[in-house]
């Protein structure tokens, strides 16, 4: 029997996601799995033991920026104590993967105790650059999630979708803040908001009001300003928080943005949108400037297109907006009914800041799902 449920979950007492022992074990099999990325409206920076926000956040997810990721697995003959996976990203071997993926299973085996009778060959890949800004670990520790749960499923037969799905993201939190916002979507809420019915740290939830349908077809253009290696990973960055002068102050204005956005996104005010987004990018990378080591991901050319798209609103009285992730890039975010001239502007204006002219037209969607 499966033993989760959301009746079992207190605000007070994070869920304790343990499944049973199962005797059907299936022999060997391959589940695939694809999650996107997802970008933060308003930002969670700053983390305590064990992955659990400093302050709620809300987020798009997206669509075409995405992980698939493949499980293999076989019942192993002999359990061991350790546990046994191999791991192939683009095709290759990808060894310094191989940590992050260890510590997530040792995080998450008690919650699937199935772990150490199998061998998993695991392959992944993404539609996006890696490690460039876009949340590739949101989309791939959200993917893994998602295969192993539906491994789980294949155990419990009476594991319901929504169960399926809430402990999806319970686990994938585990393996990277952010990859719980991936799971579902168009419009994820992971952290405890008294603004927001059912939120927790534990995992993300779906903004449970009603969306105004200015933001029901939303588009998230991707400017690749910088496709390299980020500078600072987001471990040491949200790490950093941990005594810095300004981070009580920064958690209480997220709450405040949240519970403005709330408003913003049932209403439909595109310019009250446009003041919370680019005020929490901005904030996002003041507290990485003014942190100890202090740190800059934006690049010359991130300025640039923040100040273009600045004189292009005022000359247009467009919606477009900027949103940056813990990295170089720029996220523009636009209505669905300006794209055209959007996309105009971008080829025009700001494809000469993108590294080798690249950019990815993105939009809102609705999540992981199963091949």
């Amino acid at each position: 029997m499966y033993l989760c449920s959301k009746l079992s979950i207190l605000m007070k007492d994070y869920p304790q996601f343990i499944s049973s022992e199962s005797i059907r074990l299936p022999n060997e099999g391959k589940i695939t799995c694809t999650s996107p990325s997802n970008i933060a409206l308003v930002k969670y920076w700053g983390k305590r033991p064990v992955q659990l926000p400093e302050n709620a956040s809300i987020s798009f997810t997206l669509d075409a920026c995405k992980t698939i990721t493949s499980v293999s697995y076989k019942k192993r003959d002999v359990v061991s104590e350790d546990f046994d996976f191999d791991l192939l990203f683009e095709g290759k071997p990808k060894p310094d993967f191989k940590p992050k993926i260890q510590r997530f299973f040792e995080r998450i085996e008690k919650y699937l105790p199935f772990l150490k009778q199998y061998t998993f060959t695991i392959e992944t890949s993404n539609t996006f650059p890696h490690s460039s800004g876009i949340a590739s670990s949101a989309s791939g520790m959200s993917a893994l999630a998602l295969c192993l749960m539906q491994l789980e499923k294949k155990m419990h037969s009476d594991l319901t979708d929504e169960d399926l799905l809430q402990k999806a993201s319970f686990l994938a939190r585990l393996g990277s803040g952010s990859a719980c916002r991936s799971i579902e979507g168009p419009i994820t809420v992971w952290g405890s908001h008294q603004e927001i019915n059912n939120s927790n740290d534990a995992f993300a939830i779906k903004f449970p009001y009603k969306i105004h349908q200015n933001f029901e077809r939303y588009c998230d253009t991707i400017l690749l300003i910088d496709k390299g290696e980020k500078q600072v990973s987001s471990t040491v960055g949200h790490d950093l928080m941990h005594g810095h002068p300004f981070a009580k102050r920064r958690f209480e204005q997220a709450a405040e943005n949240l519970t403005k956005l709330k408003g913003i996104l049932s209403s439909g005010d595109l310019h009250g949108f446009i003041k919370i987004v680019e005020s929490e990018a901005l904030t996002l990378h003041a507290m990485m400037m003014t942190s100890l080591p202090y740190f800059i991901l934006m690049k010359p050319n991130t300025l640039s297109v923040i100040n273009k798209v600045w004189e292009y609103r005022k000359q247009t009285g467009s919606s477009l907006c900027f949103t940056l992730d813990a990295g170089a890039n720029v996220h523009l975010l636009y209505p669905d009914s300006e794209k055209e001239q959007i996309l105009d502007f971008i080829t025009s204006e700001l494809v000469a800041y993108c590294q080798n002219g690249q950019y990815i037209c993105d939009k809102i969607g609705l999540g992981a799902k199963m091949l």
